[in-house]
């Protein structure tokens, strides 16, 4: 039997306690031309055999014939089917001492339960790649958002990814309040040898949240320098997140700002109208809340940025809705709405090119820009049009909004009016923009 074969091999390869505890306890489930499947007991013992023995099982295959190259590892079905039996926890020899460090995590932060659009796409792709191991572009990554864009979503996600599929994975995860008060600890109790172990020598990735708080903070930064060129010297992967970027950091250590921009930086803006869209859809559905597609468009139009603001708006309105035992309407949102961000700010032309901006998925910029494209200069246009007609500021000052002069804000007053006489289609959509900006307050 080829297996058996393979175990006469390596048997005269590892040491009696090596083979008996990491070889002997395989078996194998399934062999043929192209691959080879074998089981163990349990996802740990699995996760340890690939990462330490795998290419030892791999030439001994070859070297007993065995020309096909898949070998994969899965846990027994036995085991599985077995219930679990409480026992005292035994440490394996051969097997690290310290343990993964990994704060709780929100059950939901998952890569699946992620909703990515243009403005989080690089730095989703950059945590998955990470989370597989994937360090091509770098090990070192940073994340810059602001608050409830998803940074700590992403870093959860890449914890739960490593903690499920490679559970031998030596993996801290901590934020630098906490980084700060272990070493505090550490050096009442005198015990920085072990600090220094455990992110030096016994850490795989590492994951610190909120680097900013780093400010100031001299001793910390000065360990946390240390590890980090063990770490990356090592090839480790390191994920860093913050509200500022690395250059912006102040009260820090040029040599940390330095380690700090060393690997890939990405930065998490704002969702677009279209993904606040999904983002709310998906709430609700998470919430068990059916809502209409009025309600989730003024709810993507009204709450923008921190999308822990829409997390509430979904749990206001879902307890709201039960309350009064209805479904939810315009009005009851409306009003959680408003206690949450305030009541609608009066009509501005700012506030009108932000809106239009989004319906027209064109950036800010691009309508303050000087691009003469028509899927720029037609929500540009609009937008000078409606801020005319729905707010009492002077031509000078919508002109300012869009880095134009008055001459310019005439123009396009002109070019809309007259288009509005000559195409229904355009009276539509012009219609259409001021009852939902009007619908806002």
């Amino acid at each position: 039997m080829l297996w058996q074969r393979v175990k006469s091999v390596l048997s005269q390869k590892f040491s009696d306690h090596d083979f008996k505890l990491w070889i002997e306890p395989l078996q194998c489930v399934h062999d043929d031309a192209q691959s080879v499947e074998l089981a163990g007991p349990d996802p740990y013992f699995c996760s340890w055999v690939k990462d330490n023995y795998l290419t030892d099982i791999q030439d001994a295959l070859q070297d007993v014939g065995f020309t096909g190259e898949a070998v994969r590892l899965s846990v027994s079905e036995t085991r599985k089917a077995q219930p679990e039996k409480k026992q005292s926890q035994l440490r394996l020899p051969s097997m690290p001492v310290a343990r993964s460090t990994v704060r709780t995590l929100h059950p939901r932060y998952t890569f699946a339960e992620f909703m990515v659009g243009e403005s989080n796409a690089l730095a989703y792709s950059a945590c998955e790649a990470m989370a597989n191991g994937d360090c091509a572009l770098s090990p070192c990554l940073f994340i810059e958002a602001g608050t409830g864009l998803g940074k700590s979503h992403l870093t959860h996600a890449v914890a739960h990814h490593i903690t499920s599929h490679s559970p031998g994975t030596r993996l801290h995860y901590v934020t630098s309040q906490q980084l700060t008060s272990e070493m505090v600890r550490s050096i009442k109790n005198n015990t920085m040898e072990h600090f220094k172990e455990k992110y030096h020598n016994q850490c795989d990735v590492l994951l610190m949240e909120d680097v900013q708080s780093l400010a100031g903070r001299t001793k910390t930064q000065a360990e946390l320098a240390e590890a980090l060129d063990v770490l990356m010297d090592c090839g480790k992967r390191v994920i860093f997140t913050g509200v500022v970027s690395p250059r912006n950091i102040p009260d820090i250590d040029d040599g940390v700002r330095s380690r700090l921009s060393s690997g890939l930086i990405t930065t998490i803006n704002p969702p677009d109208r279209r993904t606040r869209c999904l983002i709310i859809e998906r709430k609700a559905r998470n919430n068990k809340l059916a809502l209409s597609g009025e309600i989730i468009e003024f709810l993507a139009d009204r709450i923008q940025g921190d999308i822990r603001r829409v997390e509430s708006a979904i749990i206001g309105l879902k307890a709201k809705a039960s309350l009064h035992k209805t479904v939810p309407n315009l009005d009851m949102v409306k009003e959680i709405v408003a206690g949450i961000i305030g009541q609608r700010q009066e009509l501005s032309a700012v506030l009108i090119r932000n809106f239009v901006a989004g319906q027209f998925n064109v950036s800010i910029e691009d309508m303050q820009s000087k691009g003469r494209k028509k899927v720029i200069a037609f929500p540009r246009q609009v937008s000078m049009y409606l801020a005319r007609k729905l707010t009492e500021e002077a031509l000078s000052e919508i002109g300012k909004a869009f880095n134009r002069d008055h001459s310019t804000v005439v123009h396009s007053i002109r070019v809309i009016s007259e288009a509005i006489v000559r195409s229904g289609s355009i009276r539509g959509q012009v219609e259409h923009l001021v009852e939902r900006l009007r619908n806002q307050g």
